[in-house]
This record gives C-alpha cells, structure tokens and sequence, in this order.
C-alpha cells in the first residue's frame, strides 16, 4: 500500500511539473467573454499584446512569474505586461476561469485571449508564440 501511493505520488508531480508553464491556445469561447473591467482597464491600446498576469497576496511562483514578464515586456516592442492581485477580487478570476496562480493570459488590444499560460512561463517559449501577434503591429 505504501509503495503504491509513493508512485502515485511521484506520478501526480511528474504531471504538475509537465504541465507548469505550458502554452496554451485560447478556448474559442474566450473570443466572445466579456473581460472583468480590471483586465479591460490593465489593456495597452499601443501594445499589440497585453500580458494579464493573474495573482495572489502569497503566491511565491507569482513573483518568479512577475520577474519573466516584466523582463520580457521591457524588451519586447509591442509587449506590456500587467500584473493582477485577485486576493480580495475572487471575481475575476472566476470570471476568467482561472484556477490557480499564476495563470497569464495574452490578449490583443481589442481585448480577444491569444494564449493562457498556467504555472511560471518559459520566456523564450512565450516570446515565440507570440512573434506572429507582435509581427502584426509593425
């Protein structure tokens, strides 16, 4: 019995440890979901792409994730990143159907979801599913 849920165990944080970071192309319900208006008030009208980072008060992978996005904004023509505290605003996330944090949605400037990432990004993996979005603004 014990070796049993020791394998489980491991195989459930094989799973997680997957699934951190993953890109994921948005729902096509996403397109038509009205967007919370702090999401809609955090959008860059002169950005091709918004990075909505979704987080809470103690979230440790939240600050890790801040760090990626922040850098990779900075450098990036076309790319603004914006982080969202939902501790006291549960709503939003809900409204969004995110589950955990932190959860990183790309929007476009009208507001349509591009892409979610789950976990702590991969800077260079998120830059080069976002190259034909910011290839667009040039």
């Amino acid at each position: 019995m014990l070796l049993a849920t020791l394998v489980v165990a491991v195989a459930a944080g094989l799973l997680l440890r997957a699934r951190n970071g993953r890109i994921r192309a948005a729902k096509p319900s996403a397109a038509t979901r009205p967007l919370p208006a702090p999401v809609a008030e955090a959008l860059d009208p002169e950005s091709a792409v918004t990075l909505v980072q979704i987080s809470t008060t103690f979230c440790t992978p939240c600050r890790h994730a801040r760090a990626i996005l922040s850098s990779l904004a900075e450098k990036t023509d076309g790319l603004h990143h914006v982080d969202l505290d939902v501790t006291e605003r549960p709503e939003v996330a809900q409204a969004l159907s995110v589950l955990s944090t932190p959860t990183t949605l790309a929007l476009d400037a009208e507001g349509r979801e591009l892409l979610r990432i789950g976990g702590v990004p991969k800077g260079a993996e998120l830059l080069e599913a976002l190259r034909p979005h910011l290839a667009v603004a040039r």
